[in-house]
């Protein structure tokens, strides 16, 4: 036998024309489509769905009962060979469902590398998802949501279509965001509103002191000084300029914010 046949369980029902890594792991009872690519090292566990024109990286470990790759939950939708992409080392835990992308936006939904997305999350068409992501139980992407880098959703959060969460923000359980939410900022409650910084995340990360402080002093301009969105805005670039150990992390808030389509959490 095989060693790419000892790692296929004999149940499993891998179909032509999928392409698999020989060191590629798929448990038991699960099925692999026709147009799936998976990269060395991955794991799929048993009673797992790929399916669509799905490519999946390197170093992946797929719990069981997963669909991944399936048609998304969009009306038109008419059977395009639309994609979803995977990256490196993720782990993506039981009874998540990750759709394909429509023709209506970049045609995949995107999912980057070293990313940690716990039991029942859904990630619906479109989503463009960074790196080093946490996603806790129940976590929920409406269609198009964009995560930076860093981004961390409390249980059962849920986030609305078009909506864009910056680097290193977080949200509380339960928080159903229908706005943007800007980098480093904590989002909770139903809807969501602002409830400081991820500080917390920013010392576990190698922010220093001063970094954090200096954002600090920023999210109190936009959130806790009174002022209007434009004069927050001239208040960040001042800032920047004061401030020049953390001037890129005040930037990028300034450019989140500058480029929002749906308008920040207020």
């Amino acid at each position: 036998m095989s060693l790419l046949k000892q790692r296929i369980h004999p149940s499993a029902i891998i179909e032509a024309g999928a392409e698999l890594d020989s060191s590629v792991e798929v448990g038991a009872y699960s099925v692999i489509g026709p147009h799936v690519r998976i990269g060395a090292g991955t794991k799929v566990g048993p009673h797992v769905v790929i399916e669509g024109h799905t490519t999946i990286g390197q170093d992946n470990q797929i719990f069981q009962f997963g669909s991944l790759g399936a048609a998304p939950q969009d009306k038109k939708y008419a059977g395009e060979p639309t994609r979803l992409e995977i990256g490196d080392r993720n782990t993506i835990r039981e009874f998540v469902t990750f759709n394909l992308g429509t023709t209506q936006d970049a045609h995949v939904t995107r999912i980057g590398s070293d990313n940690w997305i716990m039991a029942y999350v859904h990630i619906a068409h479109d989503c463009q998802l960074g790196n080093n992501i946490i996603l806790a139980n129940n976590a929920t992407l409406a269609g198009h949501v964009h995560l930076d880098d860093w981004v961390f959703l409390g249980g059962f959060t849920s986030v609305h279509q078009f909506c864009r969460i910056g680097a290193h923000a977080m949200t509380a359980f339960t928080a159903a965001v229908s706005q943007d939410v800007p980098p480093f900022v904590t989002a909770a409650g139903n809807r969501a509103v602002p409830a400081g910084i991820n500080s917390e995340g920013l010392k576990r990360r190698g922010f220093t002191p001063e970094q954090i402080a200096a954002i600090k002093r920023a999210y109190k301009a936009i959130y806790r000084a009174g002022l209007p969105l434009e004069q927050a805005m001239l208040e960040l670039q001042q800032q920047e300029q004061k401030s020049p150990e953390a001037a890129e992390h005040i930037q990028t808030m300034r450019d989140f914010i500058a480029a929002s389509a749906r308008g920040i959490i207020r």
